[in-house]
């Protein structure tokens, strides 16, 4: 069994909304990396919006949640980062469009 790939790693992600704003973190621009060994080790590095923000252990038990079962994953860590700082200018199109940006 091989180890999936970052994309499909971040697919994967899209199922992990942020629970305040409701649009999932690789849209919001909060998923700053991922990288995957071939023993299938997965490391998210990612943000938030703010860093008063009371659900980053949500977020991250979800990241977890959504990446432990994955074929191919055995372990599943995540680094939360402030730098470079989070803005608007990092989500998607798809996000802009969702939060009324456009």
């Amino acid at each position: 069994m091989s180890a999936p790939s970052a994309e499909q790693v971040k697919d994967a992600l899209k199922v992990v909304n942020d629970p305040e704003i409701g649009i999932n973190i690789v849209d919001l621009g909060l998923v700053y990396d991922v990288s995957v060994t071939e023993d299938g080790e997965v490391h998210v590095i990612h943000t938030l919006t703010s860093m008063g923000c009371p659900l980053g252990p949500v977020i991250e038990g979800d990241i977890r949640d959504a990446l432990g079962p994955m074929e191919g994953v055995n372990a599943v860590t995540t680094e939360l980062v402030w730098n470079p700082p989070w803005g608007p200018d990092k989500m998607t199109d798809f996000a802009k469009s969702a939060l009324g940006f456009f």
